[in-house]
């Protein structure tokens, strides 16, 4: 990786991934765009573009900085400032096949990595212990963010098999976690308490931001073809954790558990998307054996251990 694109680089996932990129001496420029503005310090190495992968002159806009490496980590699950709930589907799926029409006319392009999401396994009651990378058709996609998930995965999936000479690497990664992050799961434990379901306490697996960012960083070192399940290797069950949290747990009857959440959030608790629902009611679990023996990633974090910087977090700021 010399020349890097990095898409979403406005997020807190996009913003710390470039300014690791550019603490690599071997990087020689990353190119940021996104239409926010990118928080980071002025470098000569780095380009921001302000504009929407939508763009029709998104190929124009990336022809002159020789891209090498495609880190596409504008994948969406719910809305951000500036990006608003009906365009989620816009921005994952119709950018993602204009930000491919434009990587087939960068000629030195070798490597594009996915961050993708393992709710396209699912959360479901007869699921095995732990998903495999070929386990994501043995469920139904239920959900608006899985049938996106999987679309962004088939549109890479094309596009390697049209460009051979590319290595696509899709990461599949567990759920979120970091005192910074503003996702579905730290919304909901920022919260003084948890709607759980009553008679279910799920094993979760969870990864903390800085992992996430490292993966990527290792993926672009040593890319892999197709997907990679990335977690850390514990699971910890629900209950386990919303103690570690110091949260109130609210156990509801599936049949009263979307109703309550409705009234709940008309009240100011955070909305919840029905992926994080059925995960607190079933969990998940992935085998991570490829990323450690064929990508040669470790998380620092295990589960409990990003479960605990995020506990400790909450008490610093409640001193």
């Amino acid at each position: 990786m010399a020349r890097v694109l990095v898409t979403g680089a406005a997020s807190r996932l996009g913003t710390v991934l470039a300014a690791e990129l550019l603490a690599d001496p071997q990087t020689e420029r990353v190119v940021a765009i996104d239409t926010r503005d990118v928080d980071l310090p002025a470098d000569d190495r780095l380009v921001h573009i302000a504009a929407d992968l939508r763009s029709p002159d998104l190929s124009a806009l990336l022809a002159p900085h020789r891209i090498d490496a495609i880190v596409h980590n504008d994948v969406l699950q719910f809305p951000e400032p500036g990006r608003s709930v009906r365009l989620l589907h816009d921005t994952n799926v119709v950018g993602t096949l204009q930000l491919l029409a434009a990587a087939e006319h960068l000629p030195e392009l070798r490597t594009v990595v996915l961050r993708s999401s393992a709710t396209i396994y699912g959360s479901e009651p007869n699921a095995p212990r732990f998903f495999t990378e070929a386990m994501a058709d043995r469920f139904p996609l239920r959900t608006r963010w899985q049938r996106d998930v999987a679309e962004v995965e088939r549109l890479i999936a094309a596009f390697a098999r049209r460009r051979p000479d590319v290595t696509a690497s899709i990461l599949r990664f567990q759920p979120i976690l970091g005192r910074t992050l503003d996702t579905p799961i730290m919304r909901l434990v920022a919260s003084p308490v948890i709607p759980t379901w009553m008679g279910f306490d799920p094993m979760v697996q969870v990864i903390h931001g800085d992992d996430v960012v490292e993966a990527l960083m290792a993926t672009l070192r040593n890319p892999l073809r197709g997907p990679v399940n990335v977690a850390a290797e514990d699971t910890v069950s629900l209950s386990r954790v919303l103690r570690r949290l110091g949260k109130r747990a609210i156990p509801l009857l599936p049949g009263a558990y979307e109703v309550v959440l409705g009234a709940a959030a008309r009240l100011g608790l955070p909305r919840m998307d029905e992926d994080t629902m059925r995960f607190l009611r079933y969990g998940r679990g992935v085998d991570t054996t490829r990323m450690r023996t064929e990508l040669g990633f470790e998380p620092t974090l295990s589960s409990i251990g990003a479960i605990e910087l995020v506990a400790m977090a909450f008490e610093e700021a409640a001193a």
